[in-house]
């Protein structure tokens, strides 16, 4: 009868440390997905501002709108899977979004005619930039490649 309640105990401390173990593995492989990049693109929604690095070295620091009351910008480490050089919205009155970069569902990284307001959240979920910014990441982005890109959005 001990050895029983010793083993069940034992049991529950191995799944306990696995558990704790499996949590530290996932947190280190998102932080490499992230680390792996040689171009890192982070976005402060709350100082609506970008900054561009390539292999760590600090590149761009530009202001950008996110989206207002009532919408969201997406949260999390994305990686870009479209870029589109001209586009126009499907959903949004076919605004234009030169130098698209999309990095979630319908959410990309564009360029606005907007540019009076950037550094407030007044989009719809896309983060937009000066059009002459979101040129030069776009250029940059195609010639690191998509797969070393990453995308890293805070709130």
């Amino acid at each position: 009868m001990v050895s029983g309640k010793v083993s069940a105990g034992c049991a529950a401390m191995r799944w306990s440390a696995l558990a704790f173990l499996l949590a530290g593995v996932m947190l280190l492989s998102a932080t490499a997905f992230a680390d792996a990049a040689r171009l890192t693109i982070s976005i402060d929604i709350s100082a609506q501002r970008m900054t561009v690095k390539a292999d760590g070295r600090v590149l761009y620091h530009w202001p950008v709108s996110t989206a207002r009351p009532g919408y969201r910008t997406p949260v999390g480490t994305f990686a870009p899977y479209r870029m589109e050089r001209e586009w126009y919205s499907t959903i949004y009155d076919y605004a234009p979004m030169p130098w698209s970069i999309f990095f979630l569902r319908g959410y990309a990284i564009h360029g606005t005619t907007d540019i009076a307001h950037l550094g407030q959240p007044v989009s719809h979920g896309c983060v937009r930039l000066d059009p002459d910014n979101a040129r030069t990441l776009f250029r940059k982005v195609q010639s690191v490649g998509m797969g070393q890109s990453r995308i890293v959005i805070r709130p």
